[in-house]
């Protein structure tokens, strides 16, 4: 397992670390290669009963990242392909594993980290922490469409069709994102908290009561929906919006910090036409 994810044993909880502070642990191929291993490990493990993930640093992830797709951009629907199917396996393992997973966040948890929070059992927010799905603001699609099944369509259209990356803990919260709010600090703490709760319950219990949860939305679809809106991104990675390679061309040329303050200053000014 590379260094850009950590991964420790506290007593029957792992705790899973995103573990690239310098970029906000921005999720590139080779991290989600070793969360997917972090993954395997802490699934493998009789003794861990429940698994926390968070983010090293300042932020828990500001999603994929755009830096790694600048410098080597797939072409297409059979290069995105394998890239995309990663990117929502990695997401939808928290929702799939066996055990309870939970979810400590502070600071920024956008796009792609917003949509594993997601799909994690339980998430736990610090104050500081901001939510949001801005894909849209520079021409990229959703990869994970969890956002309507755990808000409903309205608010997730809201936010997914605005581009909407600013939404406080207690915004979060009010519209069911998240389950609870703690003081900046103690995420990982509480997140701990919880998970060993849990771990210490009967194991099959825990792992068919979870599954019996799940198999509620199987049978609403969402399995088949999600599935539905990952070829549906497939299709506008692979096509090439114009918006998205103009960021990806300025990302190139001036890096992603110019990439973004470009991305800003195009939706500002279509707030004021």
């Amino acid at each position: 397992m590379t260094d850009t994810v950590l991964y420790e044993r506290r007593g029957k909880v792992a705790l899973i670390t995103l573990n690239r502070p310098e970029r906000l642990n921005a999720m590139d191929q080779d991290m989600l290669k070793a969360l997917e291993t972090a993954c395997d490990k802490a699934e493998a493990d009789d003794e861990v009963g429940a698994v926390v993930v968070t983010g090293a640093g300042k932020a828990f992830s500001s999603g994929f990242d755009l830096q790694a797709q600048a410098r080597n951009t797939p072409k297409g629907v059979a290069e995105w392909r394998p890239v995309l199917r990663r990117d929502f396996d990695c997401t939808m393992r928290f929702w799939h594993m066996s055990k309870p997973t939970v979810a400590a966040v502070h600071g920024p948890a956008l796009a792609g980290a917003c949509e594993l929070t997601m799909a994690c059992d339980i998430t736990v927010a610090a104050e500081d922490a901001i939510f949001g799905e801005p894909e849209v603001k520079f021409g990229a699609g959703i990869v994970t469409m969890i956002l309507p099944w755990v808000v409903g369509p309205k608010r997730a259209k809201e936010i997914i069709l605005l581009g909407l990356d600013d939404i406080p803990a207690a915004e979060a919260k009010e519209m069911g994102l998240i389950n609870r709010i703690v003081p900046v600090g103690q995420d990982v703490e509480v997140a701990l908290t919880l998970a060993r709760r849990m771990a210490a319950m009967d194991r099959t219990l825990i792992r068919e009561t979870k599954r019996a949860v799940n198999r509620t939305y199987e049978l609403m679809g969402m399995g088949t929906a999600l599935e539905s809106a990952l070829e549906v991104d497939m299709l506008i990675e692979g096509e090439g919006m114009a918006t998205k390679n103009h960021f990806l061309e300025i990302a190139r040329s001036d890096g992603l910090r110019a990439a973004l303050k470009w991305r800003e200053e195009r939706a500002a000014e279509g707030e004021r036409e």
